[in-house]
């Protein structure tokens, strides 16, 4: 395979660890509405899906569309105010980083979390200027798996689809970098149910924890 000059990652889930914010926003939302917060363990596997898969776990399917805007919108604006008190990067992840750079890589971010989230998040964690790029839901009319944001990170960071490593923790993620054009991991340590297999999603690569990611023929 072609060595590897960019390494794009999925954010929540995959470079960092945001659930235990996520999941906090979730417990006032339910103490709002008089309902009992879930298990932490329970969510926490949802969290890569987002906002509105959130609001269903948390308060049934069967709700009016009005009423799930409504919920969102405010659990939305829960999470903006307490978005980095306990979101971090996952364990290993930071030395990675610093490996990529060393090593005269750029590293980047493509996500589904809309833009003014991630941006403030990649700022209060000290990353936003280090990565090459952050692309995130809004930066194009598509989202991931649809490969428009890979394209998108690629221009910002200067580099071929044919060069870049795409990390993620969902089988849309690896969809996308393949629907791209780049070779694909599958974050097997982030935010995945019970009925996920990542070995089914046709990765090239599966890592159990950041630091295998150093260890790939790939980036050697």
């Amino acid at each position: 395979m072609p060595e590897i000059k960019t390494v794009l990652f999925d954010l929540d889930g995959t470079l960092v660890d945001t659930a235990p914010d996520m999941v906090a926003a979730l417990d006032r939302l339910c103490q709002e509405n008089d309902r009992p917060a879930l298990p932490y363990a329970r969510v926490r596997p949802h969290v890569s899906d987002g906002s509105l898969a959130l609001i269903r776990l948390a308060f049934g399917e069967a709700q009016p569309a009005q009423r799930l805007e409504a919920l969102k919108t405010r659990y939305l604006q829960i999470y903006e105010n307490h978005l980095a008190e306990r979101s971090r990067l996952f364990d290993g992840m930071d030395a990675v980083l610093a490996a990529l750079e060393a090593s005269g890589r750029h590293w980047g971010v493509v996500t589904n979390k809309p833009g003014w989230l991630t941006e403030p998040l990649m700022r209060a964690l000290g990353l936003a200027g280090r990565a090459a790029c952050m692309v995130s839901c809004d930066s194009t009319p598509y989202r991931k798996p649809h490969p428009e944001p890979m394209y998108l990170a690629c221009r910002q960071a200067g580099a071929a689809p044919e060069d870049c490593l795409y990390v993620g923790d969902a089988r849309r993620d690896i969809e996308a970098g393949r629907n791209a054009g780049m070779q694909t991991v599958a974050a097997c340590y982030g935010y995945i149910r019970e009925d996920d297999d990542p070995a089914n999603w046709q990765a090239d690569y599966l890592i159990e924890q950041p630091a295998q990611l150093l260890s790939l023929e790939t980036l050697a």
